[in-house]
């Protein structure tokens, strides 16, 4: 009986100790959204490989199209 109730006392502890441990955690962090300021890009494809990327990063040429990079852009003239 003296072994029962020494089990239930240290349960007890344990539950204790846990929850104190829980609280002083605090809540669990929330779902992250966008970074503030962070718009959306226009996304543009290269027309020779395929790759896309935002039209910002891109090279464009005299007609007004745009290349992932300056040798895709000759590539293209020829």
């Amino acid at each position: 009986m003296k072994y029962l109730v020494l089990l239930a006392v240290l349960v007890i502890a344990y539950m204790v100790w846990r929850n104190a441990r829980i609280e002083r955690r605090g809540p669990p962090p929330g779902p992250r959204g966008p970074a503030p300021g962070a718009d959306p890009q226009e996304m543009i494809a290269c027309p020779v490989c395929g790759l896309h990327l935002p039209r910002a990063d891109a090279v464009t040429d005299a007609k007004g199209l745009a290349y992932c990079s300056q040798e895709h852009r000759l590539l293209a003239g020829d």
